[in-house]
């Protein structure tokens, strides 16, 4: 006789908790929480998107923690073990967590459901360096699909659909009137979005970040990407002096002022821009990539690009 999913999961679970507390080095009896529906997610903004759709319908962990860049953080022993007694493992996907993808495949081989957000929401790929993007990295997807609040609205009614298909004891009802309401208030944001950017005029649409990062922002609002410091999809690469020389080139022909640049990283390779060009580049701060504690500027992804929408608009009008 085969024995139902659900038991399976339930024995993992109770097999992998009893490893997490052996690692973490507390032995102590499990208790009855350890039946409760479980979803893990990789980055903090996918994280608070599911946490708008679950609401308190099942236990939600999100594994990379406040201000940390998405590809770059790892897990621990701990962490790891949790992807494995999940019901249902979201993460970006698209090479962004560089150091945790090993682990959702291997959650994926365990028999875990897991979902790849970002190749489900159409995305794009990087554009060879003459178009703005990163040369070593062109025809390859894009991760950074958040930055546009289009594209989120419609995560949020996959990772809708997923939790109803494999998290088990859910309400589905409040699941989705929990998504709808979501996706309205991610309508509203696009509105706000466009009424923020109309002010920013045709001639000062152009963007220089600290690395390739808001491709899908720039197509959905109509602006142009000239370059980025490091030239590549992640801040793991590094520019060489060839790489800033042409985009020093590029800012004077498009005659760009303002390079922004992620919080959460240090400004010292955007600062060398303002040092190539006389003084005259100001770096704004942007919250690209991580969310930040709860009252902290985005502690919500609809903090966030409220305030990377304002941030820009005024930087980019600013003189």
């Amino acid at each position: 006789m085969r024995t139902p999913r659900r038991t399976v999961l339930r024995l993992r679970r109770l097999l992998l908790s009893l490893l997490a507390l052996a690692l973490a080095g507390t032995v102590t009896a499990c208790t009855g929480g350890d039946d409760r529906p479980r979803v893990v997610v990789t980055t903090n903004i996918l994280g608070d998107i599911t946490r708008q759709i679950l609401g308190d319908e099942a236990e939600i962990t999100v594994l990379m923690k406040p201000n940390a860049d998405p590809h770059s953080f790892g897990l621990s022993a701990v962490q790891a073990a949790e992807l494995e007694r999940a019901d249902l493992v979201v993460h970006n996907g698209l090479g962004l967590e560089e150091n945790v993808l090993r682990h959702v495949d291997a959650a994926r081989e365990a028999g875990v459901a897991t979902f790849e957000v970002g190749r489900a929401v159409d995305p794009l790929t990087f554009h060879p360096h003459a178009d703005g993007g990163p040369e070593k990295e062109a025809g390859q997807p894009d991760p950074h699909f958040w930055t546009d609040p289009d594209r989120v609205r419609t995560a949020a009614g996959l990772i809708a659909d997923q939790i109803v298909e494999h998290v088990d004891g859910v309400d589905t009802k409040a699941v989705r009137e929990n998504a709808a309401r979501y996706e309205a208030q991610l309508a509203d944001l696009t509105t706000w979005m466009e009424k923020s950017f109309d002010r920013v005029p045709e001639e000062r649409r152009a963007l220089v970040t600290n690395h390739h990062v808001f491709g899908y922002l720039a197509q959905r609002f109509g602006f142009r990407v000239i370059g980025a410091v490091i030239p590549g999809g992640t801040t793991l690469a590094s520019p060489s002096s060839s790489d800033l020389r042409s985009l020093t080139e590029a800012m004077r022909e498009a005659g760009v002022r303002t390079v922004f640049a992620d919080s959460s990283r240090p400004q010292r390779l955007a600062e060398v821009l303002r040092t190539e060009l006389g003084g005259r580049v100001r770096v704004v701060a942007l919250y690209s990539e991580s969310l930040t504690e709860k009252g902290k500027g985005a502690g919500t992804y609809l903090q966030m690009m409220r305030a990377n929408t304002t941030a820009m608009a005024d930087g980019l009008t600013g003189d």
